[in-house]
């Protein structure tokens, strides 16, 4: 049995690291409290647009999110999120816009999270990933699923309430297996999904279904997916990925067979590397890395042993 030792362990999974933000939960049904919040002086707010912020480069080469004071906001009144507090007291929300708001000096530019959640620090990665994930969830759940009547948002941004049967809708967050797959030979299984582009590959992921246990979940996905069996399943850590909702739940999973029988429907292609042929491929563009950001990309990294080639978002 192969003991699992990650030499990348100084590289972070991106969008996991302590934000230093409390999310103050307590406080997201005091009205009066979330009034004098927003009216504070210190208190910071940003726009959030179909999953996309502001982001600048600051004149000592870091980036940043763009904030501006609540008192420079753009007007919004059911759409603002209260999204916590920092050490230092300062309260943090987002604004959920159609668009992104222009900028006099032209220097910020629209990003997502794939792009974003590598250039900024913790705190406002933190920041973009909760309202992103509040944004999705508003935007594709404005009515009741019990009455079909339209909801309000409450609980500044965290909860949507019918008006008509009193029912209250919660943020969903759908968990979801993502393994790196090896054999006996030290082997990484990758796969291509049918709508990837030709030489994308990364680790196989599932949805977690109605009744069964996440090491239940990577064996039949592995076994659907690609027909092969799973032995030992080994948890290695959790990302939350709103894109639009899920939170992924990285494994190290050990193969006992290896003949490949791919589904057609999600997977069209998967092979087994060793590190020589995936380096190679690498190197002669056979093969393009999953994108840093992605728990895929460390989970392969921890047995490849050093970090993944970088890939261009463009």
């Amino acid at each position: 049995m192969t003991t699992w030792t990650d030499h990348t362990a100084d590289r972070p999974i991106s969008l996991t690291a302590p934000s230093g933000i409390d999310r103050a939960a307590h406080h997201r049904l005091d009205e009066a409290w979330l009034a004098a919040a927003w009216s504070h002086p210190t208190t910071r707010c940003f726009v959030v647009s179909g999953g996309q912020v502001l982001i600048d480069e600051t004149p000592d080469g870091r980036t940043e999110l763009v904030m501006t004071p609540s008192f420079e906001a753009p007007l919004t009144e059911a759409h603002r999120y209260f999204l916590g507090i920092d050490e230092d007291g300062v309260s943090y929300f987002a604004l959920q816009k159609d668009s992104l708001p222009g900028r006099i000096d032209q220097s910020a530019r629209p990003a997502g999270l794939r792009e974003a959640g590598l250039l900024l620090s913790p705190r406002d990665t933190g920041l973009m990933v909760h309202a992103v994930g509040l944004e999705n969830w508003q935007r594709t759940h404005r009515f009741c699923s019990r009455c079909g009547e339209r909801t309000v948002i409450a609980a500044a941004g965290h909860i949507r309430r019918c008006p008509a049967c009193g029912a209250e809708h919660y943020p969903r967050t759908d968990p979801a297996v993502i393994m790196a797959v090896t054999d006996e030979d030290d082997r990484i299984l990758l796969g291509r999904q049918v709508h990837w582009p030709e030489g994308r590959f990364s680790t196989l992921a599932g949805f977690v279904e109605p009744g069964e246990s996440i090491e239940q979940a990577v064996r039949r996905e592995v076994s659907e997916e690609v027909g092969v069996g799973i032995g030992q399943v080994e948890y290695v850590a959790s990302q939350p990925w709103p894109f639009p909702s899920s939170l992924m739940l990285g494994f190290m999973a050990r193969a006992t067979t290896t003949e490949i029988d791919v589904d057609g429907d999600e997977i069209h292609e998967a092979r087994w590397f060793s590190r020589e042929e995936l380096h190679a491929a690498f190197e002669s563009g056979e093969v393009l890395p999953p994108y840093g950001i992605s728990i895929a990309a460390r989970l392969i990294e921890m047995w490849y042993g050093k970090p993944l080639p970088t890939r261009s978002f463009v």
